[in-house]
């Protein structure tokens, strides 16, 4: 099992392109940690603003029924890709990953692989 500190860090190497990192506490919207991020790119508001957009889908999918667990959402920009990976699992409930991406260096589907990796080796 890894910390916060490792996983960040596995999420900006594990990945071309990456822009910036956060592990997220979608309850309050607190950043547990970031790494990466720069004068463009707060990443403590990107943060918070993105714990909205996972509540959301929170709660559409209960209001339609829907059984299963988010696995990740995804928002493409012009230049960037932002992921979102809900963290499954007891040590992880209500935290999800969260990485930005260069989006004409990245490659998306690694970048999922890599979230899905850091995500199992997760321990808060």
């Amino acid at each position: 099992m890894t910390s916060v500190e490792v996983s960040l860090k596995e999420m900006m190497a594990g990945v071309d392109g990456a822009l910036g990192a956060a592990v997220v506490d979608y309850t309050s919207g607190m950043a547990l940690g970031t790494l990466g991020g720069g004068k463009g790119l707060d990443l403590t508001v990107a943060a918070a603003g993105n714990t909205d957009v996972i509540r959301s889908e929170v709660r559409t999918m209960e209001h339609l029924g829907l059984k299963g667990q988010i696995e990740d959402i995804l928002i493409t920009l012009e230049k960037q890709y932002h992921l979102m990976r809900l963290v499954a699992g007891r040590n992880g409930n209500g935290l999800f990953l969260y990485l930005v991406l260069d989006k004409t260096r990245s490659n998306l589907a690694m970048a999922r692989h890599q979230l899905k990796k850091v995500e199992e080796q997760l321990e808060v």
